[in-house]
């Protein structure tokens, strides 16, 4: 536990500047966590990553993460990120074919899905920023809560286990707890910072979203224990790798997008 409070307090002081500093300083950051979140993957499988799928699967999640406004602004107007990142699943699909079928389509779809989940979730957390510092501080507050709600609510009242076959510690008693924690956390926040919609929309939003970080949490556990190892990485020591802290985020950015709130 001490070595996860100085990791974090570490790690704070150094996120939060950025947080705050936004712009390019924390694309770059972002493009660089997408890396990482890459590689955790590649290396829980047991793939190399400096290998040419690899290679391409760490390019496409860059780029989709970085702006297209900002770093690449001299292509012409019509062409987006997910243009972008399409040609890097091409290159990725023809493998086989120069391969003679040693490398297969099933090969193949790891690096696609690896780069896609990674890239969108840490594309929509540079986007929640540029929307402004309360909508990131939002979706900050509201998972973090979650998983203190979640820690504490499951130590002291968890019976019932959630997902046994997964997450053996995890509680149906901390899931619901997590989501009641998040819920008051963001009820506070909302009175000073109000978003989109209105305070009961937004704590319905707030339910929903807990929920969903919960699930990318879980998500996450559930790759972990397919492939046999305790933590993604050990980039974080005491907490993992990036994956093991931005799982729920990478889950909660994308359903913000999708519900308007940036």
């Amino acid at each position: 536990m001490k070595q996860r409070i100085i990791t974090a307090v570490v790690a704070l002081i150094f996120f939060i500047p950025l947080i705050i500093l936004g712009g390019i300083p924390l694309q770059v950051l972002a493009a660089l966590m997408a890396g990482v979140g890459v590689y955790e993957l590649f290396n829980m499988r047991g793939l190399e990553v400096k290998s040419f799928e690899g290679v391409l699967a760490i390019l496409g999640a860059v780029l989709l993460v970085l702006p297209k406004e900002t770093w690449f602004s001299f292509l012409p107007e019509n062409i987006d990120n997910l243009a972008l990142y399409y040609l890097i699943v091409m290159i990725i699909l023809m493998v086989p074919v120069f391969s003679k079928n040693s490398y297969t389509f099933d090969d193949a779809a790891f690096p696609v899905l690896v780069s896609l989940y990674v890239g969108i979730g840490f594309q929509n957390f540079i986007a929640a920023r540029e929307a402004g510092i309360p909508v990131l501080m939002f979706a900050l507050l509201v998972v973090w809560s979650t998983d203190i709600g979640a820690y504490f609510c499951g130590m002291n009242f968890g019976k019932n286990k959630l997902a046994p076959h997964i997450s053996p510690n995890k509680t149906i008693e901390g899931a619901v707890g997590a989501v009641i924690c998040a819920i008051v956390v963001a009820a506070g926040y909302l009175m000073f910072w109000p978003l989109s919609y209105n305070m009961i929309i937004m704590l319905v939003l707030t339910a929903v979203f807990s929920v969903v970080g919960q699930m990318g949490d879980l998500v996450q556990s559930a790759y972990k224990r397919h492939y046999g190892v305790k933590d993604s990485g050990k980039i974080l020591p005491g907490h993992g790798g990036i994956l093991d802290r931005f799982d729920s985020l990478l889950f909660v950015f994308p359903l913000m997008h999708l519900v308007g709130l940036f």
